[in-house]
């Protein structure tokens, strides 16, 4: 088996933009909170891009959702990071696996449907017409999730295969995991891998807020907020990661930051005690003692408890740092957030060995762990 490095990192969210703005952020305070615009519900927006430096045509920005924007913004971000932005030739076989969500509603045709439904004598039939009427084919398609993947292609030129993961935090750790096991088995040489995720929507929020996820007070850190009720603060944000073959980042010339020692993913039957014991199976699984922990803790009651009761047995005495403390929690994005500061901290010297989890907020658990390359 191969040893899979990462060679460069794009990362964007309400702490700025690059890696470097997001270690910083890491040594402390509190995150960038919008407490107002969707209030009782506070969000963490992503912090102001000059897209034109990595979106450079109008027409491209224009006919995408905002998380579109942000995976391509991040994507190119990791491509200027391992030296591949300028070669053509190694984005045309470049792999491309994006964990994304199912795109962005139109509200103003969200709103007439809704009041027309009130006066309809057929409310079936009214509801055909208008979908088929209102939403134009180009407006369905650019609500396909597989779209990001095709403007990085376009915008990027990121030409090899390419696969879309839907699933919400688990997208993002089984993203990893196949390009992980890919490189390593020798079946590819290089990945551009990573997700996006737009929390400045009314309608993400209602949705959460309807299945009881969402804090509404003021910030908190994840693992205070389940004395107090749990929940968890949405972020908006992106992060795309360059995977390599030891070998090939040693050919090109490129220093790695950090290397993936392995990837593992589960989904228990959530009852009490089931993320606290998947964890401990994911860790075993994939072995090691790391002296870092970057935790995806969501905030929501139960699960976070049970984590950093896991996280204590896995990982005793090793310095934990949650992602939704730093970014909020950025869904598709949280667990290539994870991986991205992870390998920050070890690239540093600031970690020899590091375990990024990530347990969602409804489904699906998560592991990677990280070693010094």
């Amino acid at each position: 088996m191969r040893d899979v490095v990462i060679t460069g990192v794009g990362l964007v969210s309400s702490a700025g933009e690059g890696l470097e703005a997001h270690l910083a952020a890491l040594s402390g305070g509190a995150p960038r909170t919008d407490a107002e615009t969707f209030a009782p519900h506070p969000v963490h927006p992503v912090a102001p891009l000059e897209w034109d430096r990595q979106i450079a045509k109008k027409s491209d920005q224009r006919q995408m959702e905002a998380w579109q924007k942000l995976g391509c913004y991040a994507a190119g971000l990791a491509l200027d990071a391992a030296k591949a932005k300028d070669d053509a030739a190694l984005k045309g076989r470049m792999q491309l696996i994006v964990a994304a969500g199912g795109g962005e509603r139109d509200y103003a045709v969200d709103g007439q449907i809704l009041t027309g439904l009130r006066q309809a004598e057929n409310p079936g039939v009214f509801l055909n017409e208008r979908l088929m009427g209102d939403l134009r084919p180009t407006l369905f398609l650019a609500q396909l999730s597989n779209l990001l993947a095709g403007n990085i292609s376009i915008v990027h030129g990121v030409t090899g295969a390419s696969r879309t993961f839907m699933g919400e935090e688990s997208s993002g750790v089984d993203a990893l995991r196949i390009a992980r096991e890919r490189i390593a088995s020798g079946q590819d040489d290089i990945f551009l891998v990573g997700g996006a995720y737009n929390a400045e929507r009314p309608d993400v929020l209602l949705i959460y807020e309807m299945g009881g996820f969402l804090w509404k007070k003021p910030y908190a850190p994840v693992r205070e907020r389940p004395a107090d009720g749990g929940g968890m603060i949405l972020g908006s944000g992106a992060c795309f990661l360059v995977l390599e073959s030891r070998e090939h980042a040693e050919a090109r010339g490129v220093k790695p930051l950090a290397s993936i020692a392995g990837v593992a993913s589960d989904r228990s039957r959530r009852k009490p005690g089931s993320v606290e014991q998947a964890l401990h199976g994911l860790s075993a699984q994939l072995g090691g003692k790391p002296d870092a922990v970057i935790s995806g803790a969501t905030g929501v009651k139960g699960i976070t408890e049970e984590e950093l009761a896991a996280l204590k047995d896995i990982a005793p005495g090793a310095a934990v740092h949650a992602t939704g403390d730093l970014v909020g929690h950025t869904m598709e994005a949280q667990a290539p957030t994870g991986v991205a500061l992870a390998a920050g901290l070890i690239s540093e010297g600031k970690a020899a060995e590091a375990l990024v989890t990530s347990v969602g907020h409804w489904r699906g658990e998560g592991a990677v762990r990280l070693v010094k390359a």
